[in-house]
């Protein structure tokens, strides 16, 4: 306990943070403390900017604070093909390997039954309307790429859409996971090793 009342709760909301201990907690708002009142003002600043300026694209539900975002605007990119992911940091992510020309979806999650994450919670219903507004133009979808994360809830998350649009005549694919470029077969885990050889590939 820190005694103070001010400190303890800013401690407390900074664990709320993804990856953010307590220990970690409290060396960020140390730091916070003993920087120059500047620095509190321009981060508080930065928060409440975020919050008024940044919402979701009502395309693709990417981050922006445009009308629509950058991606949904690129007339040079295709439309037929899309790639779906779990959060707007996953297309940042996909963008930096410069593979991928097509447009995005993005989920806002992974189902996870156990922590009570439904189809309702996630942007499915507006996958399926997208698919289905875009059945009638003259660039209908003709491929859902699934950049899901390889554990439990993108597994669930990839069977229950292919489910779903295994009659819908889209070609459905998933993103390959396996022995990271550069990795050593001495350090990979048995899980990743399994997806490695399913996704092997002919040489």
């Amino acid at each position: 306990m820190l005694h103070i009342s001010a400190l303890e709760k800013l401690v407390h909301e900074l664990t709320k943070l993804p990856g953010i201990g307590p220990k970690t907690a409290q060396r960020l708002a140390y730091y916070i403390l003993k920087s120059r009142e500047q620095y509190s003002a321009d981060l508080s600043d930065a928060l409440q900017r975020v919050q008024s300026e940044v919402h979701e694209c009502p395309q693709c539900f990417n981050y922006t604070d445009s009308d629509v975002c950058r991606f949904c605007k690129d007339s040079h990119r295709q439309n037929d093909v899309l790639c779906l992911v779990e959060e707007p940091s996953d297309v940042m992510r996909i963008e930096a390997s410069g593979a991928f020309r097509g447009r995005y979806h993005v989920l806002h999650g992974a189902l996870s039954p156990l922590d009570g994450i439904t189809p309702d919670d996630l942007k499915i219903k507006d996958l399926l309307k997208r698919i289905q507004d875009q059945a009638n133009t003259t660039h209908p979808v003709r491929e859902i790429i699934m950049a899901l994360d390889a554990d439990l809830e993108g597994d669930t998350t990839v069977l229950y859409l292919t489910k779903i649009l295994q009659n819908s005549g889209i070609k459905l694919s998933r993103i390959a996971h396996g022995v990271p470029i550069g990795g050593d077969i001495d350090f990979i885990d048995d899980r990743t090793m399994s997806r490695a050889l399913e996704n092997r590939v002919e040489l």
